[in-house]
């Protein structure tokens, strides 16, 4: 019984590591550029489609294509940052919302021509299949190397936000862009580049996601409230909200599919429901 429970317990966490991997950009968007970007899941797909290109047609080696996805995503936000994004950043929301639901439909389309409908296979390597003691404990490998990764990943983000250069200029663009400017910061530079890492970290995320989540070309639509729920029960803007909330969320959902398989996939909706009367501005907010 304790077996079964601290496996569903892990399996919740390595499940909410991903899910943070994949919205800790979403976070930075909506938070700190204000900018509401429902097409954050495309980035995700499009990095999950270059690992399975790469793994699957070119023969190179899983850990290769993890970075591959990455600088692909933040290319491609990067370019639809500077080319259309930015034309939206003092938009209403409404605009925005309209916009990159249509760029996430998009999305869908493109990948349906190109790969098919069909769900991707994806082979992992041989030591990241299977069971490992942990403690005691026969876990899963990929599980545990995918909350490896998301906590150095999480560490470094930590850092890049808080103690970097980089960093003080964003939180100084976000705070008051004039501001900013007069000290000879060039926001413009700066909001492009963290919209590109945002993206970038969508696509590791979609990458490292093949084996959890699945990859198809509906996975920008079929996962976007997941993300949302993650940043709205968090609270935009931070890293330390996104982080605790989509543990939470994680947890519950692998334990409410678990223990209640029959209204499981309900568990996590009303979960968000409490969290949200409890914390209406999320369960950290960004200092400002």
């Amino acid at each position: 019984m304790l077996g079964n429970f601290l496996g569903v317990l892990f399996d919740g966490i390595a499940y909410g590591s991903l899910l943070f991997l994949i919205s800790v950009g979403l976070s930075v968007t909506m938070g700190m550029m204000n900018f509401i970007n429902l097409a954050h899941g495309a980035f995700a797909m499009l990095g999950g489609y270059v690992c399975v290109t790469l793994l699957n047609g070119m023969g190179v080696p899983f850990l290769a294509t993890l970075p591959l996805a990455f600088i692909a995503a933040a290319i491609v936000g990067l370019v639809l940052e500077r080319s259309l994004y930015r034309r939206l950043y003092k938009a209403s929301h409404l605009d925005q919302v309209l916009f990159s639901i249509g760029l996430t439909f998009m999305a869908v389309a493109g990948a349906t021509w190109q790969w098919g409908p069909t769900q991707q296979p994806v082979v992992l390597p041989d030591w990241l299949r299977g069971q490992i003691s942990l403690l005691g404990l026969e876990v899963g490998a990929y599980r545990v190397f995918l909350i490896g990764v998301v906590v150095i990943v999480t560490v470094a983000l930590g850092l890049l936000i808080e103690r970097t250069r980089f960093g003080a200029q964003i939180r100084a663009s976000v705070d008051n862009q004039v501001a900013a400017a007069g000290l000879g910061i060039n926001v413009s530079r700066v909001f492009s580049l963290t919209f590109a890492l945002g993206s970038g970290l969508a696509g590791l995320g979609g990458g490292l996601g093949i084996d959890v989540l699945g990859l198809d070309p509906t996975f920008p639509v079929k996962y976007m409230v997941y993300f949302l729920l993650v940043v709205a029960v968090g609270g935009a803007g931070t890293i330390k909200g996104p982080l605790l909330a989509a543990l939470i969320l994680g947890v519950f959902d692998v334990a409410g599919k678990y223990y209640v398989p029959e209204i499981g996939a309900f568990v996590i909706y009303g979960l968000m429901v409490v969290l949200l009367i409890l914390f209406p501005a999320g369960l950290m907010r960004r200092r400002g």
